[in-house]
């Protein structure tokens, strides 16, 4: 099997120095292994997504040195795709509508239980206030424009994972120094640390969650390169691959670029922006040094 890995930028921002660092590491694990590098664009939320940003996205890893397969991926072009498999989601019975605002949610998990954290890696951990107040049968139509939940507990029983005797969800870790090899999550800690993601917006009708796991397997993605910060939500993707029955890729979570004190780069972080460092004369060379590539 040919070592496919890609970029998945979205186009709501400039590229800044974090940027370069996952797109030149994965750039130089596929030259290293005569593999392949794809280039993705996720532009799922049109609401922020910008056309010039799009532009200036292959423009500034052209500038880089970087070469990919064309057409390249957009996310905006797959809706249909999407939507599919959350019909399909729906009629096995695991996704339920939520209707919770966001004060709605906190106001529920302000006192969570003790030894129960309230952040998880989809955000505050959801109490499943609409879980058994929306209960459905098979035949019940999808309603349109609603945010979707995954029902977990379900999830888990269906997948094998439903408790602590059984297997735990696992992947194969090849980049993190302290978690480099198998990581693993039971199903009884993903119902405690993660509980119902959500798998639908209500804006934009689609999540990163299911968007990432069906656009990697549609691209013969092999091995996924991206940062630590991800590394937590991991184990929602690869449960998910087995919902689907897609294969589930080797994941490398490198570290994250950061300022002078310690916080990691964002998009508003306009003076980290590589088309502030090209305007002011850098040249790919100098930004390599700056990212240790």
């Amino acid at each position: 099997m040919t070592f496919t890995t890609r970029f998945a930028p979205s186009p709501t921002g400039p590229l800044h120095l974090g940027h370069a660092y996952s797109a030149l590491f994965a750039y130089n694990m596929a030259q290293t292994r005569n593999g392949r590098f794809l280039l993705r664009v996720e532009d799922i939320d049109r609401s922020r997504a910008r056309a010039e940003w799009e532009t200036q996205i292959y423009d500034d890893l052209a500038w880089l040195g970087l070469k990919w397969e064309t057409p390249v991926m957009r996310q905006s072009d797959r809706f249909d795709v999407y939507q599919d498999v959350l019909d399909q989601l729906w009629a096995r019975g695991l996704l339920y509508p939520c209707t919770c605002s966001r004060a709605d949610i906190a106001a529920a998990a302000s006192a969570p239980q003790e030894g129960v954290p309230l952040l998880g890696p989809d955000g505050v951990i959801y109490p499943g206030t609409c879980r058994e107040k929306h209960k459905m049968t098979e035949r019940a139509q999808r309603p349109d424009n609603a945010a979707l939940r995954l029902n977990m507990s379900k999830a888990l029983r269906l997948t094998g994972h439903s408790n602590a005797s059984t297997a735990p969800v696992m992947f194969k870790e090849a980049c993190l120094p302290t978690e480099s090899g198998t990581a693993q999550m039971s199903g009884p800690e993903i119902l405690r640390t993660i509980g119902d993601i959500v798998l639908a917006r209500r804006d934009i009708g689609m999540s990163y969650h299911l968007s990432v796991v069906l656009d990697d397997a549609a691209q013969g993605v092999t091995d996924v390169i991206r940062g630590a910060d991800l590394f937590d939500a991991t184990v929602i993707h690869v449960l998910l691959q087995e919902l689907l029955n897609l294969p589930t890729p080797v994941y490398h979570h490198h570290p994250l670029i950061r300022d002078d004190k310690g916080k990691r780069l964002a998009k508003r972080d306009d003076a980290r922006a590589l088309s502030l460092y090209r305007a002011q004369g850098a040249s790919p060379a100098d930004i390599r040094a700056l990212i240790g590539l």
